[in-house]
């Protein structure tokens, strides 16, 4: 079972456009990305949302061969794997959208492989990277 997840409206909006835009360059992506933005529960605010992993949100997460990384979900144009800002369009990325703290989901890494992974800290920023 999948969990479930939050997604602030002016969030979904745009992200709904731009997988819609990347249908026909990365199908398999964009579907993923569509297929959360789907299921999600749309809110107005952050308050509504809770703590959860939002667009701008520094999260820190455990995977299931017990590594722990801290990451900064961000748009694509302010993707910097250096700095820890990856892109809502990657595997991860979409991933984390929308969980709350305590949530795990199965996902498809860049390699192929599927993993687990397991939020245990989430930050709101709205703030540029």
């Amino acid at each position: 079972m999948e969990p479930s997840v939050t997604v602030l409206k002016e969030d979904h909006e745009r992200l709904v456009r731009m997988a819609s835009g990347l249908l026909s360059k990365n199908p398999d992506l964009a579907e993923d990305l569509l297929g959360e933005l789907e299921r999600a529960r749309i809110v107005a605010t952050s308050e509504e949302a809770g703590v959860t992993v939002q667009m701008g949100s520094t999260v820190t997460f455990s995977t299931e061969d017990g590594g722990s990384r801290v990451v900064r979900l961000v748009y694509p144009d302010e993707a910097d794997i250096a700095r820890g800002c990856i892109s809502i369009l990657t595997p991860i990325g979409t991933a984390l959208l929308g969980l709350p703290i305590g949530g795990q989901i199965d996902f498809v890494a860049n390699d192929g492989r599927l993993r687990k992974l397991t939020v245990t800290l989430v930050e709101q920023s709205r703030e540029p990277v």
